[in-house]
């Protein structure tokens, strides 16, 4: 006989029409997944959220902006670019950068190849807010998909980045007919 684990079976987890105490059955498996991963997006935005505000005091969105800003390194990037790289799609980009540059935690600069273009970087205290917020955050992804096994972990970004791919591509249903 193999001996036994010590570990408890993880309690069961609920489902969506449990979570959202739904009565009725979904009207397909469809329905169901979306709402699946509205919650869990959801779930795990708001436990970002939380660590970003406890060690920061700061909003997911401007954490991204400096996230990106720190990868893009001492060369920054234009203010129009920034968008196309966040997670979350942030109206008002300008505003956004205003709030970060009050902090000092942003610097923006006129191109000389192009005046038309304002280059953003991080600063030195942009930098340092990060590496103390990273402190915080190191081990926190691994926390938050801790249910999952590093095969299911890889088998969840294939899934996801299908369903984002997808979401990208105009439906069928939604463009014009053709004239004939």
């Amino acid at each position: 006989m193999p001996p036994r684990s010590n570990r408890r079976p993880p309690p069961p987890v609920p489902s969506v029409a449990e979570t959202i105490k739904q009565s009725r059955p979904f009207r397909s498996v469809s329905q169901e997944g979306v709402l699946a991963l509205l919650l869990a997006a959801d779930a795990v935005r708001r436990t970002v959220a939380l660590l970003l505000d406890e060690h920061a005091g700061l909003p997911p969105q401007q954490y991204n902006v400096l996230r990106i800003l720190r990868g893009a390194g001492e060369a920054g990037l234009p203010t129009l670019e920034i968008p196309e790289r966040m997670i979350e799609q942030a109206p008002g980009i300008t505003r956004l950068i205003d709030r970060l540059e009050k902090k000092k935690w942003v610097e923006r600069d006129r191109s000389q190849a192009d005046r038309r273009q304002v280059i953003c970087r991080i600063t030195k205290s942009g930098l340092a807010l990060l590496a103390r917020v990273d402190e915080h955050a190191d081990g926190k992804d691994d926390e938050i998909l801790s249910m999952l096994s590093q095969k299911e972990t890889r088998v969840l970004i294939d899934l996801l980045n299908r369903v984002r791919a997808g979401q990208a591509r105009p439906s069928s249903s939604s463009s014009p007919a053709k004239n004939q």
